[in-house]
């Protein structure tokens, strides 16, 4: 079955585009992220870099932009402003130099109970099922996981 089979109608109408989709729920729903994280201090790309710590530190800066798909240009300003705000600090793995590893201050570690709070909020400010975005999260993936397989074809 072709894609012209499958579409009926106009297919740039704006309102049927995935990417549009996207774009706006991206925007809508980061909208929300920043009102919550503002009192803890985190943009939401600092939040995600910290979520990755949360779960495991320390590491690698490598292994952080690979987990968030980050380039090093994107990752490094972030990395910088979240040692100055003294939430991380670095340090070169013993085994090898090359390697920069990121780990938890006291205080970045102490955040995270702060940031318990953080998802529930965001939930409760959609006012959308946790299933329906438990389903949305499921589908997203499964698109990612597409859209890199078809980048690196």
């Amino acid at each position: 079955m072709s894609m012209s089979t499958v579409i009926d109608g106009n297919p740039l109408e704006l309102h049927r585009q995935v990417c549009f989709a996207l774009a706006v729920a991206n925007r809508s729903v980061l909208k929300i992220y920043r009102r919550v994280l503002d009192p803890l201090g985190l943009t939401h790309p600092q939040y995600l870099v910290m979520l990755a710590l949360w779960e495991d530190s320390p590491l690698p800066v490598k292994d952080i932009g690979r987990l968030l798909q980050l380039d090093s240009a994107t990752l490094s300003p972030l990395l910088k402003r979240l040692e100055a705000g003294g939430l991380i600090t670095r340090r070169r793995n013993v085994d090898d130099e090359r390697i920069v590893e990121i780990l938890l201050t006291d205080a970045g570690a102490a955040l995270r109970e702060q940031a318990l709070s953080i998802p529930g909020q965001v939930v409760d400010a959609l006012g959308v099922d946790l299933s329906d975005l438990e389903e949305l999260h499921a589908v997203l993936t499964k698109v990612n996981a597409a859209a890199l397989r078809a980048d690196g074809a």
